[in-house]
């Protein structure tokens, strides 16, 4: 068993999930309280989220740009409030770096 993390090994080297089409204004977004599913959160007990409350909706988004899908990404994250709030995350720097590229090929007004 390797006792070190690489470019090939650990958390680093899993792709972060960014769906091209995420910026579509079209697509069904989660309201109201929303509890995340277990491969997003697994730790117990489950929390739930109200993406309403500045708080729990930066939470939220930490979550879904680490651990989710991008069907997630899509779903739970609203990309406009996700430039506003981008600098606030607490995130890996492989996650960030990702993010980070995608928004720079949207323009000069994103992170």
């Amino acid at each position: 068993m390797a006792r070190t993390r690489t470019a090939w090994l650990g958390p680093a080297s899993r792709p972060v999930a960014i769906p091209d089409d995420i910026d579509d204004g079209t697509l069904l977004e989660a309201s109201g309280v929303v509890e995340l599913p277990l491969h997003i959160s697994w730790s117990e007990p489950a929390l739930t989220y109200d993406p309403s409350r500045r708080e729990d909706r930066l939470r939220l988004y930490e979550q879904v740009l680490r651990e989710g899908t991008e069907d997630d990404g899509r779903y739970y994250v609203d990309v406009e409030e996700l430039a506003r709030v981008f600098d606030e995350l607490v995130l890996p720097p492989y996650v960030r770096a990702a993010w980070s590229e995608w928004f720079g090929r949207r323009g000069p007004d994103r992170p």
